[in-house]
C-alpha cells in the first residue's frame, strides 16, 4: 500500500557512544539492526543535538526551534516550552501519535506539559525521569518498590510508570516494555497515519541492571543496586563509573545490544505489516555518549555535558523509502532540529518560518545541510560554521567545577578553534592563528544571541 502521508517511526536512545556500532567499526559493539537500517538508508555522519545533556537537547528535538528561545539552557533551567510539538503539528495532519518512553524535557509532573498526554500523544506509556535525577530504573517501577527504597527511591528511579495521566506498576525489563507498547500500536489496522516516538531509557547508567537470563548468558554477575546510599548521590556514585563498575563496558554493551534487537523487532513489525516502504524511520540518541558511564565516542574528543564533539555529535540514521539512499552516507551539516520541519513538510504542512530547523529531504538528495549551528548552555557555548568550530567555557564557573569533580571530565578553558576537516578529535588550539576567524565566529554567536532573545554577556 502507498499513502500521500508517511508514518514515521521516531527512535530516540540516551547516551549512545557515537563510535559503539559494529557499522562504524567497533570492537566490540554488536548492532546488527542499526546497521540493517543504516544499510537500508542514510547515515549523517555530522548530526548534532542541540546540548549536551538530554533535558534541553529533548525540548528543542519535540519542538523544532533552539530550546534557548524559551530560557531552556541547562538542566535548572529546562522545560518544554509551550511552542507546537511534533505531535501536535502532526495531529492536525490527521495523525494518530503514540509516545513510549522515557521523559525528561525538566522536573515536570503528571499532569505537566512536559508529560505526552499534554503536549500532543493520543496514546503513551512513560516514565518522568524529571522526577529521579534523569533516570529510570530499567527493572522495577511500583509503588512497593518506592517504599521499599525509601529515601533512595528518587536517586533509584523506582516510581511508577505512565500510561497517559495513570500511575501504572511494571516490573518488566523497560527496553522490552517500550517496545512492546509501541509494537501494539504500530500494528493497529488505522486509516489515518501514524507517528509513533520510542524513547528507550537504554543506554544511560545503571546499565547493570539486566534480566536474569541475560545475565546468565552473558556470564556477568547480578549486583545489588546500591540504594541503601542512593540518597547521597555523590557518595555512591564513583562507585558506579568508569572504571570502577566490574564489567561496567560489559553491561552497557549488554543494553545497547538488547535495543538493538527491540529496534530490529520493530522494523521487522513494519515489514510483516506491509508498511515498511510507507515509514520514515530515524535512529538518533538524545546527546554524545557518556564516557564515565562506559561509552565510547571514537574520536572524537569528550563526552556528554561537554561542547566537544564527543558531547553533541550523535549517531543519526534516517531510513526513507524511495527518497534516502540505500547505504547513503551524508557529511551535510544537520540537526535534531531539523526532524520537526522534515515530519511536518512530509505529513503536507507548509514549511514554517518559525521552526529552526530545515526538511531533511532536500539533503537526501543531495542538497546542502546547515551553514552554521550554535549551542548556549549559559556557562559554555559554541558555534559551528563549515569546517571551523570556536567553543568556548568559563572553567571557573560553578557548573564547570561540578562537571569536573563528578562527571569526572574537563569541558575546556577559555576560547579554543578547531579545523574539524583536519582536527575532528579537537586535539589542537588554532585561536591564536586566526583571530580574524575567532572574532567572526564570536560575533555570528552574539548575533544569534540577540536573535533569540538571549541577554549577551
Amino acid at each position: 500500500m502507498s499513502r500521500t502521508q508517511p508514518n514515521i517511526l521516531l527512535i530516540v536512545s540516551d547516551d549512545h557512544g557515537y563510535a559503539d556500532r559494529s557499522a562504524v567499526g567497533s570492537a566490540d559493539a554488536s548492532t546488527p539492526h542499526l546497521d540493517r537500517l543504516a544499510g537500508e538508508g542514510t547515515s549523517f555522519t555530522d548530526a548534532y543535538v542541540t546540548a549536551p545533556i538530554c533535558s534541553p537537547s529533548r525540548a528543542a528535538m519535540i519542538t523544532g526551534q533552539y530550546q534557548q528561545r524559551w530560557g531552556a539552557a541547562w538542566f535548572d533551567s529546562s522545560h518544554i516550552g509551550s511552542e507546537p510539538t511534533i505531535a501536535e503539528m502532526l495531529s492536525e495532519r490527521g495523525y494518530e501519535t503514540g509516545y513510549f518512553g522515557k521523559v525528561h524535557y525538566g522536573p515536570e509532573g503528571p499532569g505537566d506539559r512536559g508529560t505526552p498526554p499534554r503536549h500532543g500523544f493520543d496514546e503513551s506509556f512513560y516514565g518522568l525521569a524529571g522526577q529521579s535525577m534523569g533516570r529510570l530504573h530499567y527493572l522495577t517501577h511500583s509503588r512497593e518498590a518506592v517504599s521499599e527504597f525509601g529515601d533512595a527511591a528518587e536517586a533509584m528511579a523506582v516510581q511508577p510508570m505512565w500510561s497517559g495521566d495513570q500511575p501504572a506498576d511494571v516490573d518488566r525489563f523497560l527496553t522490552d516494555e517500550f517496545s512492546t507498547r509501541a509494537d501494539d500500536f504500530i500494528s493497529r489496522d488505522r486509516e489515518s497515519p501514524f507517528f509513533a516516538m520510542v524513547a528507550f531509557n537504554a543506554v544511560h547508567n545503571f546499565c547493570w541492571q539486566l534480566p536474569h537470563d541475560e545475565l546468565e548468558k552473558r556470564g556477568l554477575p547480578a549486583l545489588e543496586d546500591w540504594h541503601p546510599g542512593a540518597s547521597e548521590y555523590l557518595d555512591w556514585y564513583d562507585g558506579a563509573i568508569s572504571p570502577n563498575l566490574p564489567n561496567g563496558r560489559a553491561y552497557y554493551l549488554a543494553q545497547l545490544e538488547l535495543m538493538d534487537a527491540q529496534i530490529g523487532h520493530l522494523l521487522t513489525r513494519l515489514d510483516a505489516l506491509g508498511i515498511a516502504d510507507d515509514t520514515i524511520v530515524v535512529y538518533l540518541t538524545d546527546n554524545g555518549g557518556s564516557t564515565c558511564n562506559y561509552g565510547d565516542n571514537g574520536e572524537l574528543r569528550g563526552t556528554k555535558y561537554t561542547l566537544w564533539e564527543g558531547g553533541v555529535r550523535v549517531p543519526f540514521l534516517m531510513r526513507w523509502p524511495g527518497l534516502a539512499e540505500a547505504g547513503a552516507t551524508s557529511h551535510q551539516l544537520v540537526s535534531s532540529l531539523d526532524l520537526a520541519t522534515t515530519f511536518a513538510v512530509a505529513a503536507g504542512e507548509p514549511q514554517s518560518e518559525n521552526l529552526d530547523g530545515r526538511d531533511l529531504a532536500p539533503v537526501l538528495a543531495g542538497g546542502a545541510g546547515h551553514e552554521v549551528l550554535h549551542w548556549d548552555c549559559g556557562w559554555q557555548w559554541a558555534v559551528r560554521e563549515g569546517q571551523w568550530k570556536l567553543s568556548w567555557c568559563d572553567a571557573a564557573s560553578e557548573t564547570a567545577q561540578y562537571i569536573i569533580d563528578v562527571e569526572h571530565t574537563s569541558p575546556g578553558d577559555g576560547a579554543f578553534l578547531c579545523d574539524l576537516e583536519t582536527d575532528i578529535g579537537e586535539t589542537t588550539n588554532v585561536a591564536a592563528e586566526h583571530p580574524e576567524i575567532v572574532d567572526r565566529l564570536a560575533r555570528a554567536h552574539d548575533a544569534w544571541r540577540t536573535e533569540i532573545g538571549l541577554v549577551n554577556g
